[in-house]
């Protein structure tokens, strides 16, 4: 196992290498001529960077280090500042300090700091920012010290143990009022009803219990059954709706992990059906729908199943979905069967397939207000660059034609279908989709 001075050693800078390769030419040189003063030379030479490297192995530190980040919780775009503070924990001052906190490069640069004998017990403060370019969970250190002798012959790195972490979540697009009021059924007639919907025989009723209100006394109950009843709350029915999310690998161009969006439009296909969802299904669950997000791969379940998925909950379930390896929309298809008729479905496509469309339209048979976006794969691999397949002529005619067949089954089937080309914002697409329907309802 090496010793602090094995590690120094190993830790020797470009110059420092550099300077030793001249001592020991010098020295094998001055050995072979016989002349002492190269040799004086070489051994000098050769000092420098054995001195420099005890100097730099004999170094103690202690640092504690606080971090804050504010917010922690940005939206895709936006900046949040972040504040390091280094406590210099030894008994002595510090020496000249190299500091260095990474951040992946969907956060931007890595931010360098130089901190020149710190005080024992000072605290520096090291602010720097980040850009949320791509969304997802990202970490925020741990910070890297370097230790470096005043020759630059030795750079010594340690890195601490602690780091941050930084949320970004979707950006949310402000979208047309007239497509999110609330209703019940699948026709939408209200965003909330009560319990008693069928006339006064039909209101629910238990038995008294001490200290009911003796004003909510049912006395037709009571008459009939010999006994006090009383009559229940009315419980509001919260409306529904249902998002559903292809995120098949096989449905999608990805861009390249790390590449950042040029401008404000998202970087990839999958990248804007997940902002699409974002902004519709905030608004849906803003507008009291209870919401169910449903993706190839199952469910994303809420924090409480029984209230279904907020806005807040479905930014933070959203911005760590990666995509899916499944062949199909199956399960998908399982999950909007079990749900029935309850609320309307909004399924947010990639390059879907017949069948899978089939799938989805039989899930949901009957009338209804069921609303279907396709993103135009193809464009984004016309327009992207880079990408993880390579888009064809040919093979943007099958994807248009495969489009084609998809909505016209979709549109038979009773479903509101809109396309979004490569570029296009989710707020048109979305006005362009509840236009030609009026209002989408969305209920119990």
């Amino acid at each position: 196992m090496p010793g602090p001075v094995g590690r120094a050693l190993s830790s020797l800078t470009v110059r420092g290498r550099c300077l030793i390769a001249v001592g020991l030419a010098l020295l094998a040189l001055g050995a072979l001529l016989g002349e002492l003063s190269l040799v004086q030379v070489a051994v000098f030479v050769l000092a420098l960077p054995l001195l420099s490297t005890l100097s730099v192995a004999r170094r103690r530190f202690r640092l504690s280090t606080r971090r804050t980040v504010t917010p922690g919780r940005v939206p895709r775009g936006a900046v949040s500042d972040v504040l390091l503070e280094v406590t210099n924990a030894d008994r002595r001052a510090g020496g000249l300090w190299l500091l260095t906190e990474p951040v992946p490069p969907e956060l931007g640069r890595s931010p360098s700091f130089v901190l020149e004998r710190l005080p024992a017990g000072a605290t520096a403060s090291l602010p720097y920012r980040v850009a949320g370019s791509r969304r997802g969970r990202y970490p925020l250190g741990p910070l890297r010290l370097r230790l470096v002798d005043p020759f630059g012959l030795v750079l010594r790195s340690v890195s601490g143990t602690d780091a941050g972490s930084l949320l970004v979540v979707p950006r949310v697009r402000p979208l047309s009022a007239g497509g999110l009021t609330g209703g019940a059924g699948r026709t939408g007639i209200g965003a909330r009803r009560s319990i008693a919907v069928h006339g006064e025989d039909d209101v629910s009723t238990r038995a008294y219990r001490s200290g009911d209100d003796l004003r909510k006394v049912h006395w037709r109950a009571t008459a009939r059954t010999g006994e006090l009843m009383v009559r229940l709350e009315e419980r509001p029915w919260r409306s529904s709706a249902t998002l559903v999310l292809d995120t098949r690998i096989r449905a999608h161009l990805l861009a390249p992990t790390g590449s950042a969006p040029a401008g404000d439009d998202p970087v990839d296909s999958l990248e804007w059906l997940v902002e699409a969802a974002a902004s519709i299904g905030s608004a849906l669950a803003t507008g009291g729908a209870a919401l169910r997000v449903v993706t190839d791969a199952g469910e994303l379940t809420p924090a409480d199943p029984r209230r279904g998925l907020d806005a807040e909950g479905l930014l933070d379930r959203l911005a760590v979905l990666q995509p899916s390896r499944r062949p199909d929309l199956a399960v998908a298809a399982e999950h909007l069967t079990r749900a029935g008729a309850d609320g309307p479905v909004v399924a947010l496509l990639g390059a879907v397939g017949t069948d899978d469309a089939a799938r989805l339209a039989h899930a949901r048979s009957g009338p209804g207000a069921d609303l279907a976006v396709l993103v135009d794969v193809g464009g984004y691999g016309a327009t992207g660059g880079r990408s993880r397949r390579s888009s064809t002529e040919a093979a943007r005619t099958l994807l248009t034609r495969q489009q084609d067949e998809v909505t016209t089954l979709l549109r038979d089937a009773g479903w509101q279908v809109a396309v979004a080309r490569a570029g296009q914002p989710v707020e048109d697409v979305w006005a362009a989709l509840t236009g030609a329907r009026g209002v989408l309802g969305v209920g119990a």
